[in-house]
């Protein structure tokens, strides 16, 4: 049973609370780590840690912070294989989809830090007269970063490159169910020297998480999690009149033109619904078809299906892993037995398999309506909801009927549906690639699923505060 640590300031520390957290391998149902939740006096130490740390991080030159978080990338790199197994272990993702995301994450790491040497921190404009406003962008101080279990490292590395390339430290608070690769990934980040103090580390659960929001020397919380703990996070720093980065729940649509090959793209869907298992922010969650095409669309979407093997992620034939734990999978369960209930058609899958571990099968379901929960509610799972409609256009109305709006995505080659589907309410709207796009990207989730932009010069401006600086000519000297 391993025993996890905080890392604060220069020292791995024991908790002063006194809540043990088990953290239970999904794929065996065995607990092999634990740790004693951070209380509100940990917090505050780590807080202190990163603000003592913060002048002396932030005197140093861009590119001299740029060189180390570049430093600490080609570490990771050589652990990336040992990082995937610790989140296959940890919440069930396959070694080899792990590490596909982890080098993906680690390469947008270097490619958000290195925007840092092209960031205008300094601005100067001219005026008539020779008047002169110099914009200076500040680093904040500290910030928190508080990040789900689906994706432990790639979710770390994605809000840091900025907060700390701009001269910010940092304060992690990562799941209570998958802390483990980021346990890891922080004493990479000490083997690669990355002073003291620069990046923190507290584990713990919600109360852990509402202390490092709430603490008055926390400028900055980006939060990644579920809508309500979202509203939490909006809550408590809006009291403080800080700044909040909130990515939340999704309930991503998809449209299918009649025009696409109903093969191909079904088989993309595939990708998009069961991708670790179905544990993806921006899961393929509701699929409306052309009815032109809903026959051959559905059986192949039926035949992908199948060829997500179940299995421990350690296995080089799993496609599909365990979800996280048995709570996600009760939800998952809950949602189709009430798909069924109401009418829905199982086309494959839909039943607990009966082994150890917390597994689902990748499952199709046809015949379902908005009154279901799998359409309503964000599912989590391996779960590929379709509905078949007349037109493309009634297909992107029900795509926009939802109270989320993180990312959608729609297959069509008609140019004028594409410009339609512009107008999606989502931070991203792919069109024939899911999760296409480079480090340059920006968006913002829109309705219940956040708030704040983020990507490219974005998520800088969010890490930094403008002072301007107004020069006048001096008053001519008087005899």
């Amino acid at each position: 049973m391993q025993t996890l640590r905080h890392l604060i300031g220069e020292r791995w520390e024991e908790s002063t609370g006194a809540d043990i957290v088990t953290v239970v391998d999904p794929a065996t149902e065995e607990a092999f780590a634990h740790f004693a939740a951070a209380s509100p006096a940990d917090v505050g130490r780590a807080v202190t840690a990163a603000a003592d740390a913060q002048p002396r991080w932030a005197a140093l030159t861009v590119t001299e912070r740029v060189g180390h978080i570049d430093a600490w990338a080609e570490t990771i790199t050589a652990h990336a294989a040992e990082l995937a197994e610790l989140e296959c272990r940890e919440m069930g993702k396959p070694v080899g989809v792990g590490r596909t995301f982890i080098d993906g994450a680690t390469a947008g790491l270097r490619a958000a830090a290195a925007q840092a040497l092209t960031y205008p921190f300094t601005e100067t404009m001219t005026g008539p007269g020779g008047e002169r406003t110099d914009i200076v962008r500040h680093p904040l101080g500290v910030t928190a970063v508080i990040t789900p279990w689906n994706f432990p490292v790639p979710m770390v590395l994605g809000a840091l490159g900025p907060l700390l390339a701009a001269g910010n430290t940092v304060v992690v608070k990562p799941s209570e169910r998958s802390p483990v690769s980021t346990v890891r990934l922080f004493e990479l980040a000490e083997s690669a020297g990355l002073p003291a103090g620069v990046l923190n580390l507290v584990l713990g659960e919600g109360r852990t998480g509402a202390a490092l929001t709430e603490h008055e020397d926390v400028q900055l919380v980006h939060f990644t999690g579920s809508v309500a703990a979202g509203r939490s996070v909006g809550g408590a720093t809006g009291r403080r009149l800080r700044r909040c980065v909130l990515e939340l729940g999704g309930k991503d649509p998809v449209v299918v033109d009649a025009g696409v090959d109903p093969v191909a793209t079904a088989q993309a869907v595939a990708f998009g619904a069961f991708i670790n298992t179905g544990q993806i922010c921006t899961s393929m969650e509701r699929i409306y078809v052309h009815e032109r095409i809903a026959d051959e669309f559905v059986e192949a979407l039926v035949a992908a299906a199948r060829t997500f093997t179940l299995g421990d992620g350690t296995e080089p034939a799993t496609v599909l892993g365990p979800l996280v734990d048995e709570r996600q999978r009760d939800t998952v369960r809950r949602h189709v037995e009430d798909a069924v209930h109401k009418g829905a058609t199982v086309r494959t899958g839909g039943a607990v398999p009966e082994r150890p571990g917390y597994f689902y099968p990748a499952t199709v379901l046809t015949d379902v309506d908005d009154t279901m929960l799998v359409m309503t509610e964000e599912t989590f799972g391996p779960v590929a909801p379709v509905v078949v409609v007349p037109s493309f256009e009634e297909g992107l109305a029900r795509a926009a009927d939802s109270r989320y709006g993180l990312a959608a995505t729609v297959y069509t080659h008609d140019p004028a549906h594409i410009t339609a589907a512009a107008h999606l309410p989502a931070g991203v709207v792919w069109v024939n690639q899911w999760q296409g796009g480079g480090p340059e990207r920006l968006y913002e989730p829109a309705r219940d699923s956040g708030m704040g932009a983020t990507g490219a010069h974005a998520a800088y401006d969010a890490a930094t505060r403008p002072t301007s600086i107004h020069h006048a000519p001096a008053p001519a000297a008087t005899r």
